[in-house]
């Protein structure tokens, strides 16, 4: 293998890498700071109650329209998405973007740090 293929594969192997860890950088505790955007619409306890969002106890690693009792759009019911790292940060980002058609009103986290501090936090409730 010539060392510009060499060279190639591991520019490429390192960009993978990074952008496949980019969100574990986030702080959980500054998360729960983040949080506080959240905390009219949502509870995030264990079997807290839903308010204007559900529940989002449990929400990572969870397909989308899954919690009991809730009145999801039709749009997020559709939606059919896990919510993993990539998932909520493109939703955090400009949610009525992400599922045209959702209920959420909010309209999103600009700043990258701070999502993936939030999601963070979010990964602490499971």
């Amino acid at each position: 293998m010539s060392m510009t293929k060499i060279a190639a594969f591991s520019l490429s192997l390192a960009i993978a890498l990074s952008s496949a860890t980019a969100f574990a950088e986030g702080d959980a505790k500054k998360g729960a700071k983040v949080y506080k955007k959240c905390k009219a619409c949502h509870t995030i306890e264990n079997g807290g109650k839903n308010k204007v969002g559900p529940n989002l106890f449990g929400v990572v690693g969870r397909k989308s329209a899954q919690v009991e009792g809730f009145k999801y759009s039709k749009a997020m019911k559709a939606a059919d998405l896990t919510w993993d790292d990539s998932n909520l940060d493109q939703y955090l980002t400009k949610p009525r973007a992400f599922v045209k058609g959702t209920k959420m009103s909010f309209a999103g986290i600009k700043k990258e740090s701070q999502r993936q501090d939030l999601i963070a936090y979010l990964k602490t409730f499971q």
